[in-house]
């Protein structure tokens, strides 16, 4: 089998799921968008639950690398706060599937399988943050805090708008929002003494 027909199942998957659900989707449906033979699918994946879990692992690190690369070059305090929320941001309306699938559809109980790999992806990715953040924190540009405080008061706010966005609930754009959200975070996450500095 060839990596493209299990990149075709992954596609596949996504749309399927993000149509019907994972509880209503069903291999055959999958096959068919996919333009797969059983064996093909059964080669891939042993089952749906499995292509489930892949395709979270795909769509992670898509979303990771878009988050790293917002800190390429190595910005400044500020200047970093407002790329990693603008490319947050960005992610979830240009990927917007993608970003159902991660935030709304996916379940912890059908990813029991890829919770290991799904660590692994996470640690890098804070791993990347914390190498941009750890010397600022050290010179006094951003607060001391732990990783997952820093990155809670960074995107959790956003977070808040992306999700009522994906759902439906909200049909603005949640990039509207992007320069309020910007501010917000520098002013929780720089020394009051430090902000507009740079």
């Amino acid at each position: 089998m060839t990596a493209s027909v299990r990149d075709d199942l992954l596609a596949a998957g996504l749309v399927v799921f993000d149509r019907v659900g994972f509880e209503a989707a069903t291999v055959a449906a999958i096959r068919t968008r996919a333009r797969a033979s059983n064996g093909s699918f059964f080669h891939a994946f042993g089952s749906k639950k499995e292509l489930a879990g892949a395709l979270f692992l795909e769509v992670l690190r898509h979303y990771h690398a878009a988050v790293l690369a917002a800190l390429d070059p190595a910005p400044g305090a500020e200047q970093g706060i407002d790329r990693l929320i603008r490319a947050h941001l960005d992610w979830v309306v240009t990927s917007r599937r993608e970003a159902r699938y991660l935030f709304e559809i996916s379940r912890s109980e059908w990813g029991e399988e890829v919770r290991d790999a799904q660590r692994a992806q996470n640690a890098r990715l804070a791993e990347g943050i914390e190498r941009w953040r750890a010397p600022l924190v050290a010179s006094g540009e951003l607060l001391p805090m732990t990783p997952g405080m820093f990155v809670s008061q960074l995107i959790g706010p956003a977070q808040i708008f992306c999700r009522a966005f994906l759902s439906g609930r909200d049909r603005a754009d949640p990039r509207v929002e992007a320069d309020t959200l910007i501010a917000c975070a520098i002013r929780a996450l720089r020394p009051l003494d430090r902000i507009n500095r740079q």
